[in-house]
């Protein structure tokens, strides 16, 4: 997986992600802290619309953002947004009323709503072979899962000697960092496609994505793996704290299953890959995430135990990150190079759309209902998402007529082969779908 990084222009990439997730995951942790430092007992629904906050930017303003960036050097459109996602951190420090929370937030995932998928959307032109990709895509998933132990790590040792305050800076520095190693590559132009207008640019992404049956499949099971983890992410304060009465040190302690699931099936899909189509094993994953929280539902229904939650967290965990590691290597196939940073920032947006439905309903699911209720019907609508999957991205897809009116029907974006079976996958957009304005 590590020869990847033999590539200078990933490497610096990969820093720069590092560098930027660690300095977010100590603003997690200082925005909580402030939250409470100015709401007291009110800080969890401060905290709550301030979670809302940044589903909503990451929803509505992905795709603008993405539009915008076609006509922009990528290199100076991500430092750019990197400094402005510092300037905001560094006012922070600085917040004395609850609504200065809720509009800086705004504005720091506005930036990274603009960030993100144009950064995701880049790998692909510096890393070009798609096993190379792959073993990019399971890095990124590790940076995800350690930068969700180190911060809090990181962050406990900061606050023995610091003010929470400072920790707004540290969130700063990572994102100057990432800027600077961001500047040392050299991303290459898009290609130059069709002249459309910012209304066209916007919604293509969505408009290729929804017409695209693998993507389609991939909507479905991103809504299973927003499902299952939402139980883990919203709830299990909860279930530790007041189901089975522990205290704070085994709420890290399950949340670091979880993530120590999405660590081992990350390392582990490479090689798995190699073998297996992605759409085996995806929706194999999101299976083992839904038949562990059915599993732990049946027996917590009788005890709830730490060790069945600690199980099922870890399932959970492989499942989410099977799903969501291969997802670059779907979108790569389905368009062209200039489309790309469009079909990323779709992505981008509508697995955060499952989100923005997940978390709330796995709130209230355990608040009106209690734990067996809420780890039965979560599983449910994951299971949904999985059928749906299934229904949209036929097994074999060769059959499909080929009607994507930029691409031909033999672009190596649209095809995927199986090294045992030797079938080709090619994916196809509705032949009636007007990509193209009129000429």
């Amino acid at each position: 997986m590590l020869s990847v990084l033999r590539l200078r222009a990933y490497r610096h990439l990969f820093a720069a992600q590092v560098v930027a997730l660690l300095g977010t995951g100590l603003a997690t942790v200082a925005l909580s802290l402030l939250a409470y430092d100015l709401a007291g007992d009110q800080a969890g629904a401060v905290l709550g619309t301030a979670f809302t906050i940044k589903m909503v930017a990451y929803v509505t303003l992905a795709p603008v953002a993405s539009a915008l960036a076609q006509s922009l050097p990528r290199r100076a459109w991500l430092v750019g947004l990197d400094l402005i996602r510092a300037a905001i951190a560094l006012a922070l420090p600085f917040v004395t009323e609850v609504w200065q929370i809720y509009v800086l937030i705004f504005l720091l995932q506005a930036a990274s709503a603009g960030f993100t998928p144009v950064f995701q959307a880049s790998i692909p032109d510096i890393v070009t072979d798609e096993e190379d990709y792959t073993n990019a895509l399971s890095l990124s998933r590790l940076a995800y899962d350690l930068e969700s132990l180190a911060s809090p790590a990181i962050a406990a040792a900061l606050l023995t000697i610091v003010p929470f305050s400072t920790l707004f800076f540290g969130t700063a520095a990572g994102f100057a960092a990432s800027a600077l190693l961001v500047a040392t590559v050299a991303l290459p132009a898009l290609a130059p496609g069709p002249r459309r207008n910012i209304w066209e640019r916007s919604t293509r992404g969505i408009r290729i994505y929804l017409h695209t049956p693998r993507l389609r499949g991939l909507l479905g099971l991103s809504l299973a793996a927003a499902a299952t983890g939402a139980m883990v992410l919203v709830n299990t304060v909860v279930v530790i704290r007041s189901d089975l009465g522990l205290n704070e040190n085994f709420v890290a302690l399950a949340l670091a299953a979880f993530g120590g699931g999405s660590m081992i099936a990350a390392l582990a899909l490479p090689a798995i890959l190699r073998r297996s189509r992605d759409r085996r094993v995806m929706t194999i994953g999101a299976s083992i995430s839904v038949a562990a929280m059915f599993g732990a539902a049946a027996l917590c229904a009788v005890a709830p135990s730490l060790p069945v939650i600690l199980t099922a967290w870890t399932l959970v965990g492989v499942g989410y990150s099977a799903v969501f590691t291969p997802a670059g290597r779907l979108l790569n196939r389905s368009v062209l190079a200039s489309d790309r940073p469009a079909i990323f920032a779709a992505q981008f947006t509508l697995s955060h759309a499952c989100w923005l439905i997940t978390y709330p309903l796995a709130g209230w699911l355990m608040v009106r209902f209690g734990l067996t209720v809420a780890m039965t019907l979560l599983p449910l609508l994951a299971l949904a998402g999985i059928a749906g999957a299934l229904w949209q991205w036929p097994r074999d897809t060769a059959s499909v007529p080929h009607a994507h009116p930029d691409l031909p029907p033999d672009h190596p974006h649209l095809q995927g082969r199986d090294q045992h079976a030797h079938v080709v996958e090619i994916d196809t957009l509705h032949p009636h779908f007007p990509l193209h304005p009129p000429r």
